[in-house]
């Protein structure tokens, strides 16, 4: 083994024993590697011992090695649930890396006084109970519209505290709301319902079943006739329901199964869904960084990365091949469900058959992923090469960067930075601006001005955000907009290729330079002023690509990117401007009271929707004060 940097040696030396997690870096202190141990110290070093046998993938990140980083906790679970968040935060190129490049549909039971029942795409972290997730998203959408059949949701889908806040719709009067805007919502009744569709949801129908039919019964002895044909209804569109569903076991018992397929191809996860004994969907995962991984390793990260962010966690998790941390998983996955859970590998039986039929599935999904992977990196080889030859590029654009502008009439203006590295988005790599000049009418021409030249001289201050120069600029707009970013290029010397795609004709517009001036160049710390004149002029190019064709493709998605970073960016402080003036401009409400107004109701809609006495309420509030905010807000 080669000699060890002398910052690893010393690092070596000092290592705790305690439980923890470890993280090696490279030169540039990027991290490498996330791992976990019940001893650092032994964990570590083993690494570095000249007797270790390691694995290609492991042999290669001990060569990279500069730096170690060790974070000490209390206990194995503690380091586990560490390990993973450092692997979601940093992504180390020697991990094995979950990786779901699709977004399934999930319900989900919305944490409030009167709780909705939503279709959503994105799990959080908000007290919700989520559903799923479910492959198809039209069963979704039928579940959806059956419950809101079946049960007195809130069929408009608002949020609504329960308070009188509007009459009644057509939906309460026709039985399928309880109007929770109106006021007419008994809150127990309200409660009720919710129980009762999270048990249709969980898989439980059948005891929702009896539950359904005891109240028919007891509503047919007390002749209310109308109650029980309605309550005889929804049970007839829960058993249609059921027909439909593939029941797997007949102890109703919650199930996810795991099984992996891995080959030069890559590595794909299958995971079928069983809740209350039945079928209700599967979904598929691409494992990175797991080519030369044993498959238990690779089963073991795939359950600790996609468990710690799950919605729920079953009562059985079925996998395919025995791993090492089993046991402590199994721990750390109990005290998250808060009940028994456990990890099985079955030798034999319908649970085998089970894995079985997920790991063919798996099969299909790996090739499935290999095609699509192909066809990704060729249309994106075919992409670049199309536009370093269209556009007379002296390289290959890998590094594009976009750029645009969002405004309404000059108020609240900002830049966005989007890029794409290799054909694909870079996150990462996005910036936005808060556009300092405000002219006495809107000029977009200034405004790109002013971000190309605050991003271009953050990169020769050597702004550690601004490192990298693109090998292309593409800027959102035609000759004007691409004409400012010219000069502003020009004046601070640099010569990064730069072409403005119109939205009209889509038409990439490609400068060419018409004449130089002799123009004293600002100097590095002045001021940049749109009024000055452009070191050079430029004549302009049209190049018409077809509209399918990969390049203009590109250049399209980087500039819609751009525009929604933008347009986000802008809604954001928009809103932020329009919700502190309308409460700033309230004779007494200072800083505190608007604070606490805020905190209390959430939103000035919030705040306009309360009640004098709701508002008198709040801590420093007056009656006198309540109403002067309500009079004000009212009109």
């Amino acid at each position: 083994m080669k000699t060890l940097p002398e910052k690893v040696e010393e690092k070596l030396k000092r290592l705790p024993t305690q439980p923890g997690c470890y993280i090696y870096r490279d030169e540039k202190e990027e991290v490498l590697y996330v791992g976990k141990a019940i001893n650092l110290r032994q964990r570590v070093r083993s690494y570095f011992q000249p007797s270790a046998n390691h694995g290609l993938r492991i042999a290669r990140l001990v060569t990279k090695i500069q730096d170690i980083e060790t974070i000490v906790v209390d206990s194995e679970i503690e380091a586990l649930v560490l390990e993973c968040n450092l692997i979601k935060r940093y992504r180390p190129p020697f991990n094995v890396r979950l990786r779901d490049d699709k977004s399934y549909p999930y319900i989900v039971v919305t944490k409030e006084k009167f709780p909705r029942v939503l279709f959503t795409r994105k799990v959080k972290k908000d007290g919700g109970k989520y559903f799923g997730p479910y492959t198809n998203t039209f069963s979704v959408r039928d579940t959806l519209q059956l419950l809101h059949k079946v049960f007195p949701l809130i069929p408009c889908g608002k949020s609504w505290s329960g308070r009188q806040e509007q009459r009644p719709c057509l939906y309460f009067h026709l039985g399928q709301c309880l109007a929770p805007c109106a006021g007419l919502s008994d809150k127990s009744e309200y409660d009720k319902v919710i129980a009762q569709v999270e048990r249709f949801l969980s898989g439980k129908e059948e005891a929702l079943l009896d539950e359904l039919k005891s109240e028919m019964a007891r509503a047919a002895e007390a002749e209310e006739f109308e109650r029980a044909a309605k309550l005889r209804d929804q049970i007839l569109a829960i058993n249609h329901v059921l027909q439909r569903q593939k029941v797997i076991n007949g102890d109703g018992i919650d199930q996810d199964v795991i099984a992996m397929v891995k080959d030069e191809r890559g590595a794909a996860v299958q995971m079928l869904y069983i809740r209350g004994g039945k079928l209700i969907g599967q979904r598929q995962f691409r494992l990175e960084g797991a080519g030369d991984s044993a498959p238990s390793e690779a089963v073991q990260e795939f359950v600790k990365q996609f468990y710690s962010d799950a919605p729920e966690v079953p009562r059985e998790i079925i996998l395919p091949v025995e791993f090492e941390e089993r046991n402590i998983v199994q721990s750390w996955l109990r005290q998250k469900k808060g009940s028994a859970v456990t990890l099985e590998v079955p030798q034999g039986g319908e649970k085998l058959k089970l894995v079985d039929m997920a790991a063919a599935n798996a099969e299909q999904a790996l090739s499935e992923m290999a095609e699509e992977l192909a066809r990704k990196e060729g249309w994106k080889e075919s992409a670049i090469a199309q536009l370093q030859d269209s556009l007379e590029l002296s390289v290959p654009p890998l590094r594009i960067e976009g750029y645009d502008i969002s405004n309404i009439q000059g108020t609240a203006p900002v830049g966005s930075m989007v890029v794409t590295e290799n054909g694909d988005p870079a996150p990462a790599e996005y910036r936005r601006f808060k556009i300092r000049y405000h002219p006495e009418s809107p000029n977009d021409f200034a405004m790109m001005h002013e971000v190309i030249t605050r991003r271009l001289r953050a990169f020769l201050d050597g702004d550690a955000k601004f490192a990298q120069l693109p090998d292309l600029f593409m800027i959102d707009g035609g000759k004007g907009q691409l004409g400012a970013a010219l000069k502003a290029r020009d004046e601070l010397g640099l010569t990064t290729p730069m072409v403005g795609l119109a939205k009209r004709h889509e038409l990439i517009y490609v400068p060419h330079e018409a004449k130089s001036h002799d123009v004293a160049l600002p100097a590095p710390d002045e001021a940049y002023s749109y009024l000055r004149r452009a070191p050079k002029d430029y004549g302009f190019t049209e190049v018409e690509l077809p509209l399918e064709s990969p390049g203009l493709m590109l250049l399209r998605k980087l500039r819609d990117e751009a525009h929604r970073f933008a347009l986000t960016y802008h809604r954001k402080l928009r809103d932020k401007r329009m919700t502190g003036s309308a409460l700033e401009e309230i004779p007494g409400i200072g800083p505190r009271r608007r604070r606490l107004l805020l905190r209390t109701f959430g939103s000035v809609e919030g705040i306009r929707r309360a009640s004098v006495e709701e508002l008198a309420a709040v801590p420093t509030m007056t009656k006198t004060m309540a109403e002067r905010v309500k009079d004000h807000l009212s009109t």
